[in-house]
């Protein structure tokens, strides 16, 4: 198995948002915010080389919606998941299953691109089987007022109309070495993979700890649709992976990959910081 960082861009958000009660006075240190508050966000998916397979978790937040929605989340910088993958030899096609850790436009929009005349929604990696967990798919096909902007159509119904949705869940045998955490804080069943790689644990943490700099406890996300429970599963998650020595994996810090963590008088902590590509 062979496990790679790609990076599909960066994008802004509320820093307020991001951090929830924490003050601006102290969260603008750990994320220094622009003249709109907004900071700047990390769109890292993993890619997993197993065998013939070749695994994609998340995708980012495509290339297909209009510029006024480009206009409120300042996609920029550099990286795209199609330049990601070609600097590690692969395109879209080679993959083979895209696992979406939820169906936030910014998890999942990349499932998804026009046909080369824009007249038809197809999916972006047409030899894959996409994979998601049905109680999420129900919350995301029927969502709540509060949390519908985040669950786009056009990102969603396309896979079930291609026939390569799967649906998997917590208990699923994915290929050996890789299970699935269930949270339900941020959003309904959200799916946190836990890979063993080179004698170490590599926890995804997608949504439930989105960057470094939400490690302490009450640092919870204002996006959050049960923030009292996202606050129990981060102590959970948290303790176990100090305990078994695991490496957290961020999808949306913009600048530190991957921690180590060690136990303080505050809590658990950052130890050290490193690259996927340093394990």
């Amino acid at each position: 198995m062979k496990l790679y960082s790609v990076n599909a861009g960066h994008f802004k958000l509320d820093g307020g948002a991001m951090f929830g009660v924490v003050p601006k006075s102290i969260w603008n240190k750990i994320n220094p915010a622009d003249e709109n508050n907004m900071c700047s966000w990390a769109l890292r998916c993993l890619l997993i080389e197993d065998g013939k397979r070749l695994i994609l978790i998340d995708n980012g937040m495509g290339d297909k919606q209009d510029q006024k929605f480009f206009g409120y989340y300042h996609l920029h910088g550099n990286d795209t998941l199609q330049a990601s993958l070609k600097k590690h030899g692969f395109g879209f096609n080679d993959i083979t299953d895209v696992v979406l850790t939820h169906l936030h436009f910014d998890h999942c929009g990349g499932s998804i691109k026009y046909n080369e005349d824009k007249t038809k929604l197809e999916p972006a990696f047409k030899n894959a089987v996409y994979h998601c967990n049905q109680k999420h798919w129900e919350w995301a096909t029927h969502p709540n007022v509060r949390e519908k902007a985040s669950f786009l159509k056009e990102n969603i119904m396309p896979i079930q109309q291609s026939g390569q949705l799967k649906f998997i869940d917590k208990d699923t045998e994915f290929i050996t070495g890789f299970s699935f955490k269930e949270v339900h804080g941020h959003t309904e069943a959200m799916m946190l993979p836990i890979i063993n790689y080179k004698d170490t644990t590599i926890a995804y943490m997608a949504d439930l700890i989105p960057s470094a700099g939400h490690l302490p406890l009450p640092y919870v996300m204002g996006y959050d649709m049960r923030p009292l429970e996202t606050l129990k599963e981060k102590e959970l998650i948290l303790n176990e992976a100090h305990a078994h020595n695991w490496t957290l994996f961020f999808e949306h810090d913009p600048l530190i990959e991957c921690v180590t963590l060690e136990k303080t008088e505050k809590g658990i902590r950052k130890k050290d910081s490193l690259l996927l590509s340093e394990i």
